[in-house]
């Protein structure tokens, strides 16, 4: 997607060990209209799987998943990272590694949010190492759920996410790959 590869060369910055800081238009401060231009794309490559419900992590997929969930006419949840006082005692929970916050999260769903039978399309700002979404697959896979895509902003290629998502054998599509990040270069694989 031009418009979000277009924002990245202007404001991403490559921190070194993989890490992109795209948190003036993503991941702190959203920009509620590229968001909403992605959401839109998103439905369009993902409109006929069936999808009943969008799952993504807190914080940063919440704004790309809304905005998908929004243009699908579907109802959005996501796994929270620490469990309210209002959430039942049994949950679903699985602890997933957080390359940014170099330490291993919970992600938490509410059993009231996601049930059996539920078509889910996961929607996430970043496929890296795919650990994040593993990790809401395993969620979803524990509700009952079914998993039918997965939509990611920003694809990191040489991380390997996609590889293990691979044999989930659903549709992965992320509006901008990125092959290499060296110095205050990044390179788009071309699709």
């Amino acid at each position: 997607m031009e418009l979000l590869k277009e924002r990245i060369l202007r404001e991403g910055k490559n921190l070194g060990d993989g890490i992109l800081k795209v948190d003036g238009f993503i991941n702190h401060q959203v920009d509620p209209f590229l968001m909403d231009a992605c959401g839109q794309e998103f439905a369009r490559r993902f409109n006929n799987i069936g999808v009943t419900k969008v799952l993504t992590a807190e914080i940063s997929g919440i704004a790309p998943a809304v905005t998908t969930a929004l243009h699908m006419g579907l109802p959005v949840v996501y796994a929270r990272k620490h469990k309210p006082i209002t959430m039942p005692d049994q949950v679903f929970l699985t602890l997933t590694p957080s390359h940014t916050k170099g330490r291993i999260v919970e992600l938490i769903i509410s059993p009231e949010y996601l049930a059996g039978g539920e078509r889910v399309l996961i929607i996430d700002d970043f496929l890296a190492t795919g650990a994040t979404i593993l990790g809401l697959v395993r969620l979803a896979q524990t509700a009952g759920a079914k998993i039918v895509g997965i939509g990611t902003l920003i694809e990191k290629t040489f991380e390997g996410g996609r590889d293990l998502l691979a044999p989930l054998g659903v549709p992965i599509e992320s509006l901008a790959r990125i092959e290499a990040m060296e110095g205050d270069r990044i390179k788009f694989k071309d699709d």
